[in-house]
Order: C-alpha cells, then sequence, then structure tokens
C-alpha cells in the first residue's frame, strides 16, 4: 500500500553530502545539477566554492544569482543538449533527489582530476512511501555502482531506507575520479593519511 503525504523541499544540505564535502578540493568548483531551491548551492558556497547552479526553473536560479561565489545557468537537462562545455571541470559535482540516467556520462566526465561525484536519489522500494513511485525516477539496486564502474573510484555506498527528512528509499554515492598519472588523494596537514585512502567520516 502506498502511504503519501505532503512535503516541503528541504532547505537545509543532505547529510549526505555535508558527511563527504571534506573531499573537494577548498576553493573548488561546483557543479550543483538541478539545483532546485539551491541548499547545496548555498551550502558549498557558504564554504566559499564558486558554484554553478544549473535548472530549467528561471525564478528559482533568480533568488541565487545575487549569491556571493554563485553563478547559474538556465538549461533544460532532459530535452536539450548538455549545457557545459568540455572544457568546463568541477572538483565537485553534485545531484540530489534527481534522475535522468542520460545524464550519467556528462556528469562524470564533468569532473576535474581529483574531483567528487556527490549524488543521492530516489531508489527502488520508494513507492511504498510515496513520491517518486515511477521506476523511470528511481534508481535500481545497485545502479549508480554501475554508472561509475570504471571510471571513478567509490568512496562511499549506501542503498536502504532513511526516516530523515522523510520516510524514503535511496541510494547514494561518493565516486573520486583518481588522476590518471598516479594514484593520490587528499590528506591532511600531518600526512597521517595513506597515500591511496581518502578520510571517511561518520
Amino acid at each position: 500500500m502506498s502511504t503519501s503525504a505532503p512535503h516541503t523541499p528541504p532547505t537545509t544540505a543532505s547529510a549526505w553530502i555535508e558527511q563527504w564535502s571534506h573531499l573537494v578540493e577548498r576553493g573548488g568548483a561546483v557543479l550543483d545539477v538541478a539545483a532546485g531551491n539551491g541548499r547545496h548551492t548555498r551550502h558549498f558556497a557558504s564554504r566559499g566554492h564558486d558554484v554553478l547552479a544549473l535548472d530549467r526553473d528561471e525564478v528559482a536560479l533568480a533568488n541565487l544569482a545575487a549569491l556571493q561565489h554563485v553563478s547559474t545557468r538556465c538549461a533544460d537537462l532532459e530535452n536539450a543538449a548538455w549545457p557545459l562545455r568540455d572544457d568546463e571541470k568541477f572538483a565537485a559535482v553534485v545531484v540530489t533527489n534527481y534522475l535522468h540516467r542520460p545524464l550519467f556520462p556528462f556528469l562524470i566526465d564533468a569532473l576535474a582530476p581529483s574531483g567528487v561525484l556527490l549524488y543521492e536519489t530516489f531508489a527502488a522500494g520508494n513507492a511504498r512511501f510515496g513520491k517518486p513511485s515511477n521506476p523511470d525516477f528511481l534508481l535500481t539496486p545497485g545502479e549508480l555502482l554501475d554508472a561509475v564502474r570504471g571510471r571513478l573510484r567509490v568512496v562511499a555506498f549506501q542503498d536502504g531506507f532513511i526516516s530523515v527528512p522523510r520516510a524514503s528509499c535511496v541510494q547514494r554515492i561518493c565516486a573520486v575520479a583518481e588522476p590518471t598519472h598516479e594514484s593520490t588523494c587528499l590528506t591532511d596537514r600531518n600526512n597521517a593519511v595513506p597515500p591511496d585512502r581518502y578520510v571517511l567520516q561518520g
């Protein structure tokens, strides 16, 4: 039985995005895909990152355009060409609560060396709790792993149920575009982290 309750879009950053924000290069540019109300645009801008917010909602983008460190680009991500140039690369690409499978290769290509893909959206089983319930908008088991396999190094992955901010089935990944010339990662100031490991939090 499907149960659906009215809800408003969250205004604070996803716990998953917050958890892995430390892997994003300090001051590196961030791409917020399907930015919506801009909660993650605001999160990264507040940390000193230059953020490009992509969305088709001109009104939502207008509310973000005045923020420091933020630029916007209106784009129909599903019915038009990918709106970025090949030379536009980012220290992080962020996608939450949005799924359009043909974009997967473009999201990965938009990462600079050591760039971080932070992706979280609804997964199979969510219909029990409300929308989205259409399989077109629900990740199948392990789908994000399949999308990055052979191209990015997976640092963290989850596929399950959450109760906050509302009951949902979600899938989420943190994956890094490692430089091809050597195996490397972000390390702390004291070089306490082995050179082939990433700092895990939580």
